[in-house]
């Protein structure tokens, strides 16, 4: 790539995040136009689209798949009676309405990825934001906000962490014994958060109607069959790996959604193409874009170069890189897509282990997993700082562009700053927590 090129490339992509940010421009009409400049100058070429493409499919099955199952749920009333539920349960206080939000949430995201739980719990979310007469804008931000920490949980439960562990061949389990507490406890500091950041819910208190109705479901059949696809969906997530078949993530999202899509059409519920129609398909677009831009800017050769002073800035300090790495991703996450801005970090960061010569260079290849523990480390450390740095900014994870687009839809638009507002102060409290956790696990690992 010549400099002209390069200085083409980074233009580019400064221009489409700017143009993002200050509401210049729709977010996906922007990525695309960025992408469509880079095609049109020669710069991304159709072996870059397909590397791209490699890189992006696995984390676009899993959010078309969830997407299709939560759609396949919305005829069974179900989402109704839940809401009715939880609104009795706030008692009409914003408070308790707030922490009842973590408490639904997590759970949902240690299993499902985060983005798939944000349109499961969106029309929930909406319905008793609206009984309780507050903005919803606010409890949806926090909603993605949970979705994407509670994705800590889980190596399935965000794109970021998935694509790390199945980089260096981390299996369900050993997520769980070497992530998950570090998850639990950048979740946890979210509570004495929400007063600070959303005393407008918090604050609330309503009388609500003393005779609740409780919403039948309209159609009990199709309502277990559809959640019996949910439950399949997830317990593939969890042991498809173990099968003999090894069914991944993406690829247990896709049959999910092929399941639902047989059951709703032999149950002549609705017709398929309009279950598809609803797809977020904007959204998609928005990140398979983003996947673009991000694979021209790695072509440009930067983020190599930066593999070569790392070492030189840093040696073999491998925890003192972690924190640094940590800390550059959350950076990077808060206004790129933190599912590309990943897979491109991991890239240098392999490159600089290679170059440290604490694994060979068979580690670049896509099946090394002979990897050093104390090289862990920094791998957990890019999990954190990608997933956590993520909860920043509207554009920072998938999970954040797809709460935007239920509330565009409802009427009621997240600009890029308002988003800031939440997001900011509680990324930075989780950084820090996440940072002692990985002081923590180095020091574990080395005694």
């Amino acid at each position: 790539m010549t400099d002209t090129q390069i200085i083409i490339t980074l233009v580019v992509f400064a221009g489409v995040i700017l143009a993002i940010a200050f509401d210049v421009i729709d977010l996906a009409l922007a990525a695309m136009l960025g992408a469509s400049i880079l095609i049109v100058s020669g710069i991304l070429t159709q072996q870059d689209i397909q590397n791209s493409v490699k890189t992006s499919e696995g984390m676009i099955a899993l959010l078309f798949g969830g997407m299709v199952v939560a759609r396949t749920l919305a005829p069974t009333g179900i989402f109704d009676k839940v809401s009715t539920l939880l609104l009795r349960a706030t008692k009409g206080s914003g408070k308790r309405f707030l922490l009842l939000l973590i408490a639904l949430i997590a759970p949902i995201c240690a299993f499902l990825p985060n983005a798939t739980a944000v349109i499961l719990v969106a029309p929930i979310i909406i319905r008793v934001a609206i009984a309780l007469e507050v903005d919803f804008v606010g409890p949806m931000i926090l909603t993605a906000i949970i979705s994407n920490s509670a994705g800590l949980l889980t190596l399935v439960g965000d794109p970021a962490t998935y694509l790390v562990g199945s980089s260096i061949g981390m299996t369900f389990t050993q997520y769980l014994q070497k992530v998950c507490l570090g998850g639990l406890l950048s979740l946890l500091v979210l509570i004495p958060l929400l007063p600070r950041v959303m005393p407008d819910v918090w604050n609330v208190q309503r009388v609500l109607p003393a005779d609740l109705p409780s919403e039948p479901l309209k159609r009990p059949v199709f309502c277990a069959a559809a959640l019996a696809v949910l439950g399949l969906m997830i317990a593939l997530f969890i042991f498809g790996e173990d099968l003999p078949t090894h069914v991944v993530p993406p690829g247990v999202a896709i049959v999910a959604a092929s399941i639902a899509l047989l059951v709703i059409y032999s149950m002549k519920v609705e017709p398929v193409e309009k279950v598809l129609q609803d797809v977020d398909w904007k959204t998609l677009i928005f990140l398979i874009c983003l996947f673009w831009l991000v694979e021209a800017v790695t072509k440009t050769g930067v983020l190599h170069a930066f593999s070569r002073h790392f070492y030189a800035w840093f040696g073999t300090e491998l925890l003192l890189v972690g924190l640094v790495m940590q800390g550059a991703i959350a950076v990077l996450s808060s206004v790129l897509a933190n599912t590309p801005v990943v897979a491109a970090s991991l890239i240098m960061v392999k490159g600089y282990l290679v170059v440290a010569q604490l694994v060979p260079e068979e580690a670049l290849g896509a099946n090394f997993t002979d990897w050093p523990v104390a090289t862990l480390t920094v791998f957990i450390a890019m999990m954190f700082g990608a997933t956590l740095g993520g909860n920043s900014t509207l554009i920072g994870a998938a999970a954040n562009v797809v709460s935007a687009g239920i509330c565009a839809k409802q009427g009621r638009r997240i600009s890029f700053v308002t988003f800031l507002r939440y997001g900011v102060p509680i990324t930075l409290c989780q950084l820090a927590v996440a940072a002692l956790y990985v002081l923590g696990f180095a020091y574990f690992t080395s005694h």
